[in-house]
């Protein structure tokens, strides 16, 4: 299943080595004066930025890139900027020296960043001035205001530009029917549930020009489109329905030609699809595709001939999975790619005959991998231990990637608790990695409370780079005496296909037993009180959650719950990706294994639930239904055998997206966990939360002074 929505679409990719060098920092730009060290608030946490994407110019001298701008409603400065919402998404520029320019900013989400063929502008999605729709804006790297250049009757859901830029090839829905939109409209709003969907199209449009777009007929449901570098074909990735289960575990790549829409050649995906890139030459394409219909993760780096035909998976028995890539030349791919707890950048030939990395690395986690048009420049998103995502880049020659923004510069007057890579045995002698983040204050011979945060998926993995955010506020409980402990259970990626299968028809079985592996080793080595050990996690990880505050009830004094799972059965049917939880996880459908299924579901465990219990999640969730938080609640509330809470954020789904639920989330998470591991414990905390009190509005509380929009 996959993972709950996050910062990132990836919890924890990848990590690299490098010592910033003198000269590097100083490019960097100017900081503000600094402050006495002190520590991470939860206001801290709500207001990072970070960067999302990164996109390298054709010459390689630029990097166009988009930074997250939180609103902070809980200012009440009648800023319409901090009005409850998502975060702001802007678009900013550096050059090699680190000189930052910003280039949208102000009330507006940008998307789709990128560079112009020529060099000469960036083109980005965005809804403004009025816009009904998303549309296609251009904004000159000169400088001047963005101009909208293609407007579209819906959304424009994402686009590539043909090589000459006289045309886009874009990715739409078809407009409502206007005999549906009449029925709407008198109040006839009845869904008929998986029936009524609009699948996507491709289409063709010339920007700047009165034409209407061309649609192309391709049967299915496009999520992608790639033009090659003649101009003559396009790759699309194409589900045969928009539905989200068909779109992970369905999608097949398509070559098509864009003037008549006719399919020349199929290529022979299986399973799970990431992105799709055409080589140099136009002649081959690159994915990362699962290896098997069965292979958990996108995180095999598969080559073929635009022809259609087989794919040759260029590295075979990786002990990792790939993230990104981008083509060299006609012969080569980079790619990044998680191994453990770090980052690999690697350089592969076509054929698989040469595979080879390009950096060691320990200390920086890197994804987004874009390369100049002469491959020798690559820009990427990199974060560590110290900080949250930033510009990264690296130009033929270097031995190491360097830094070029610092986006939350105040960061350098927190005081950064130790971070390391811990290694134990499980109990049938698999080794397990994950992630410790100890007591900030910690004193030689003293035992600590732990929180064990469990990551979802279980298709995802923790590497060794920034790990706080509002659902893990690591930072702010290091600060407060906690110890952190984030595993990589058998399931998770970074390790291989194979590791990643080791948990299939076992949900609930030796991949949580490697979490209480992994918190014994802890309270083995003398830094862990065993009286004193909380969970959280969400989605899988909220599983987890409910599995340990359940059946491993007399290990946990605490438990925190995120969009969780605690019936296997019900969640079979409740969900919207039944396909991917058969095909990658359980293996088989609850009527072919009905003990089974209720034996690993933590409400068959309810009996021995001594643990307290805060429960949260979106009231609008579709992946993980919240009929399963309302069950356990229930259930424990009526056994009333420990505290029970249950949190509901109407119109979040799997995941908190506005900032006044990301802030709530945090603030009851360590509330709830600072009562029962360090507190009187007992009838659960007031559940009527202050906002900001204790938050002074300060310079460091606003906005950045050079965030000024382009208009």
């Amino acid at each position: 299943m996959r993972r709950f929505i996050q910062t990132t679409r990836k919890i924890d990719r990848l990590g690299i080595t490098w010592l910033l060098a003198c000269a590097a920092v100083a490019a960097v730009a100017p900081l503000a004066a600094s402050a006495a060290p002190r520590d991470m608030t939860p206001y801290d946490v709500a207001r990072l930025r970070n960067v999302g994407s990164a996109v390298i110019s054709p010459d390689g001298s630029k990097v166009a890139y988009t930074l997250s701008s939180p609103r902070q409603p809980w200012l009440d400065n009648d800023d319409p900027a901090d009005k409850d919402g998502g975060s702001w998404t802007h678009l900013h520029v550096v050059d090699m020296e680190g000189r930052s320019k910003p280039y949208v900013t102000g009330e507006n989400s940008v998307g789709g960043v990128q560079w112009m063929p020529d060099g000469k502008g960036i083109s980005f999605l965005a809804k403004r001035n009025g816009d009904k729709s998303r549309s296609l804006y251009v904004i000159p790297i000169d400088g001047g205001e963005a101009r909208r250049v293609f407007k579209h009757t819906v959304d424009i859901a994402s686009y590539d530009w043909n090589p000459d830029g006289t045309q886009i090839a874009f990715i739409a829905t078809d407009k409502l029917d206007k005999k549906i939109k009449k029925k709407r409209d008198l109040g006839f709003s009845q869904e008929i549930y998986e029936e009524d969907i609009r699948d996507a199209a491709v289409w063709i449009g010339k920007p700047d020009s009165d034409d209407k777009p061309r649609r192309l007929d391709i049967k299915g449901s496009a999520t992608a489109v790639v033009w090659s570098p003649d101009g003559a074909h396009l790759a699309v990735s194409v589900s045969p329905t928009s539905l989200i289960d068909d779109e992970y575990m369905r999608q097949k790549v398509h070559i098509v030609n864009p003037e008549s829409g006719d399919v020349t050649a199929k290529l022979d995906n299986v399973g799970k699809l990431g992105p799709v890139a055409w080589s140099t030459d136009g002649k081959q394409l690159a994915m990362l595709s699962a290896c098997d219909l069965n292979d958990p993760s996108d995180g095999c780096l598969m080559v073929a001939s635009v022809d259609g035909g087989a794919l040759k998976n260029v590295i075979p028995d990786y002990p990792g999975h790939a993230s990104a890539l981008a083509w060299q030349s006609p012969t080569h791919v980079m790619y990044l790619a998680g191994a453990g707890v770090w980052t690999r950048f690697g350089k592969v030939s076509a054929d698989g005959s040469e595979n080879k990395d390009l950096i060691a690395q320990d200390k920086y986690v890197l994804d987004g991998l874009t390369l100049s048009k002469d491959g020798q420049v690559a820009a990427m998103v990199g974060q560590s231990a110290e900080h949250p995502g930033e510009v990264f880049v690296m130009k033929h020659g270097e031995t190491a990637p360097r830094r070029l923004t610092d986006s939350n510069p105040w960061l350098k007057d927190i005081r950064m608790p130790k971070q390391e890579v811990v290694e134990y045995k499980a109990r049938d002698g698999m080794m397990i990695q994950g992630i410790l983040i100890r007591p900030l204050n910690e004193e030689p011979g003293t035992r600590y409370p732990l929180v064990l945060v469990v990551h979802g998926g279980p298709e995802a993995h923790y590497s060794s780079g920034w790990l706080t955010r509002y659902a893990n506020p690591a930072h702010v409980m290091a600060a407060q005496g906690y110890a952190l402990f984030f595993p990589n259970y058998r399931g998770s990626t970074g390790r291989g296909v194979k590791f990643s299968k080791e948990d299939q028809a076992d949900c609930g079985g030796k991949e949580f037993d490697d979490l209480v592996d992994g918190v014994d080793y802890l309270i083995e080595k003398g830094l862990v009180e065993k009286a004193k050990v909380g969970v959280t996690g969400g989605s899988y990880g909220g599983f987890a959650t409910a599995w340990c505050s359940t059946y491993y009830s007399d290990r946990f004094a605490a438990g925190v719950m995120f969009v969780g799972i605690s019936d296997l059965i019900s969640k079979a049917g409740t969900t919207d990706i039944p396909n991917e939880m058969y095909l990658v996880h359980e293996l088989k459908w609850p009527w072919e294994a009905w003990e089974e299924f209720a034996a690993r579901s933590p409400i068959r465990h309810v009996e021995k639930c001594k643990t307290p219990l805060l429960i949260m999640g979106g009231a609008d969730d579709s992946r993980v239904h919240p009929s399963q938080s309302m069950q356990l609640y229930r259930f424990l509330k009526i056994l009333n055998q420990a505290p029970v809470r249950l949190v509901r954020y109407p119109g979040e789904g799997h995941g908190n997206r506005r900032a006044a639920a990301q802030l709530d989330y945090q603030l009851r998470l360590i509330q709830w966990m600072d009562h029962y591991l360090k507190g009187p414990g007992g009838a659960a905390p007031d559940y009527d939360l202050k906002y900001g009190e204790k938050k002074e509005k300060d310079d460091a509380a606003k906005p950045h002074a050079d965030e000024k929009d382009d208009e």
